[in-house]
Order: structure tokens, then C-alpha cells, then sequence
């Protein structure tokens, strides 16, 4: 088993150094720091975790709170890239993750006791039912904790722009001369709030009637749902132009039922969607959509939260916006004059 002393003699230094490198002390060069960490993972170096939390009074494990309150679970490819790429940073700093439930061992657990229990470091909240009063209690804990898509003053947050992203497209859309647009969206949460307050921002500045901005409510990831409501906006009298959909998914749904009434997209009918999903790249035509930079909402909300680990005495909680990517496609196209 290769040993700190192991690497010293490798790397001519002291073993003192070598300690500091491993345990992420800043009072050494970087030059330094590449070089011992180098020599380490070449020798195959695996450092002792107990002697290490003895030390600096950490665990180097983050815990991941998904509580999926609209049964999507990690099916959802907006919280798998989210995830990925979180998990992704967190184990280049040597921090492993673990996910929360609130009956480990089938014992009856709120979550903060369960933190306690797996004596995390630090917790993401990827997805939560925020008036819940066991994620309160967490966030008001003084545990380090980072949010996704939901702001506490107590702690950080990383948000996806939704209003900014509403925007983006509810403007392309416009500027194609669509005025008659039809928006079905999901379940009331926090991000359907700003998604649809920003969607009615842009009918008013365009001068869009409340007759010709229909609204419709129906649930992420819903193919079926979006599919009904949309033949029902379709038999109207007064049809949409344009159809905007929660999120990629649930727009295959109407997508299909537009193709099944025989109207022709996007001559007959145009179509949006959100999320800027895989589906996106692969649907014909190419599908109007707003990208969500999940990879860098997970780099940053990675970054905040290993922050608050090693810097207790100093963190100061922060918000960080990331905004979507307007991606045009092909599925609304500019009304005839």
C-alpha cells in the first residue's frame, strides 16, 4: 500500500508537503500541487478517509436530495444532466455523493436527521416539494445547502432562467407575426410561476388580447395530457397559431395529435417546446425549443457547496442565474402576411 512517505521519497520533497497537498492546504505552490498529485495517482495512492476526517473534520461526502414531486423522477433529463455533471465535479475535488431518503433501513427519518445520520458534508436540494416542512427545517439547520430553481435567503441557489428563457422565445415568436398563442404548462410549482408570468409580460407587450393568449394547465413529461389538451384548443373556435408545450416530452404528445387531426407543422400549426432535451436533436422537424445549461447549473451549484464545506467561517450565501439558449428549429415558422 503506497503511503505519503511513499510519494515524498518519489517527489524529493518532506512528507510534511506531501500532507498538505493531500489535504488541500493553500500555503503550497502549484507547481507543487501538480506534481505530488501526479506522482500519486501514478503510484496508485489511496488516501486513508478516517485519518483524513480526523483532520480537517470532514467526511468528503455530499448528500443529494431528490424528492420527485411530480413522479418524473431522474427519468427527467433536465435533473440527470443537472446531476451528472455535479457529480462530475464533485469527484474531481474527491467529495462522493450520496442520495437522501427519508427511510433509510426502513427507519422513519426526517431529512435533516438523515444528514446527521450519513454525517454529510453538505447537501444539494436537486428537487424538492419546497413548502415542505422537513426541507425547511433542513435549510434553516445551518448545514451547508445549495438549491436548484428555488431561492432561501439562508442559502445558496442556482437558478435556470425560466422568465429569461419565456421571454426569448414568447419575442422569436412574435417577431415570426404569431398574435393568436396558446401556452400549456405544467403543474403550479415555483418555475411554471415565472414561466407563465413572464408568458403573460410578453402577450402585453406585444398587445396580445387575453382572448387570443389561452392558457392551459397540464403536468410535465405528460405526452398523453398535452395530447387532449390540445385537440381541445384545436376543435376551438378561436385556434392558436402557435402551441407552446411544458416541456419537450409532453410536445410529442401534441405533436402526434396535430399529425393524427391532419394539420401539417409547422404550416398549418406552429410548436414550441422547453427544455432544449435530446428529443430536440433527434424530432423532424428540428424542434423550436429553449436549452436549459444543465451542465452548468451543476458545475456552479458543485462549486458553491464544496465552497461552503471548506470555507464555514467566510461563506456567504449566493444566487447565480444561468440563463437557456433560444434554439430556433423548425417548428414555428413566420405567419403570411
Amino acid at each position: 500500500m503506497v503511503t505519503l512517505k511513499d510519494i515524498a521519497a518519489a517527489c524529493g520533497i518532506s512528507r510534511a508537503t506531501v500532507s498538505k497537498v493531500m489535504n488541500g492546504y493553500d500555503d503550497v505552490s502549484q507547481e507543487t500541487v501538480r506534481m505530488v498529485r501526479a506522482k500519486a495517482e501514478e503510484m496508485g495512492y489511496l488516501p486513508n478517509l478516517a485519518a483524513r476526517f480526523l483532520k480537517t473534520n470532514r467526511t468528503y461526502n455530499l448528500g443529494i436530495l431528490f424528492s420527485d414531486e411530480l413522479g418524473s423522477g431522474l427519468k427527467h433529463e433536465y435533473f440527470t444532466g443537472i446531476l451528472n455533471s455535479f457529480k462530475k465535479d464533485a469527484e474531481e475535488r474527491e467529495y462522493s455523493i450520496t442520495f437522501i431518503s427519508d427511510r433509510p433501513g426502513g427507519k422513519t427519518m426526517t431529512f435533516l436527521e438523515q444528514c446527521h445520520y450519513r454525517n454529510f458534508d453538505g447537501v444539494l436540494v436537486a428537487c424538492a416539494d419546497y413548502g415542505d416542512e422537513r426541507v425547511y427545517e433542513l435549510v434553516k439547520s445551518g448545514l451547508p445547502i445549495v438549491t436548484t430553481d428555488y431561492v432561501f435567503a439562508e442559502c445558496s441557489a442556482v437558478i435556470s432562467d425560466n422568465a429569461g428563457g419565456m421571454q426569448t422565445l414568447m419575442e422569436y415568436i412574435c417577431s415570426l407575426g404569431h398574435r393568436k398563442i396558446a401556452y400549456i404548462h405544467g403543474e403550479l410549482t415555483a418555475v411554471t410561476r415565472l414561466r407563465l408570468a413572464s408568458f403573460y409580460k410578453c402577450c402585453e407587450d406585444y398587445g396580445i388580447s387575453s382572448d387570443d393568449c389561452t392558457v392551459k394547465q397540464s403536468r410535465y413529461r405528460d405526452p398523453a395530457f398535452a395530447a387532449a389538451l390540445t385537440e381541445e384548443l384545436m376543435s376551438g373556435r378561436n385556434r392558436p397559431t402557435c402551441i407552446l408545450y411544458p416541456d419537450d416530452f409532453a410536445l410529442v404528445g401534441g405533436m402526434n395529435c396535430l399529425e393524427r387531426l391532419g394539420f401539417c407543422i409547422p404550416d398549418d400549426i406552429s410548436i414550441a417546446g422547453y427544455d432544449g432535451s435530446y428529443l430536440s436533436e433527434i424530432l423532424r422537424p428540428r424542434l423550436t425549443t429553449v436549452h436549459q445549461d444543465t451542465e452548468e447549473i451543476g458545475k456552479i451549484a458543485a462549486g458553491l457547496l464544496i465552497d461552503a464545506v471548506e470555507n464555514r467561517r467566510t461563506w456567504i450565501p449566493k444566487h447565480v442565474t444561468v440563463p437557456g439558449r433560444l434554439v430556433p428549429g423548425e417548428t414555428v415558422c413566420r405567419m403570411k402576411s
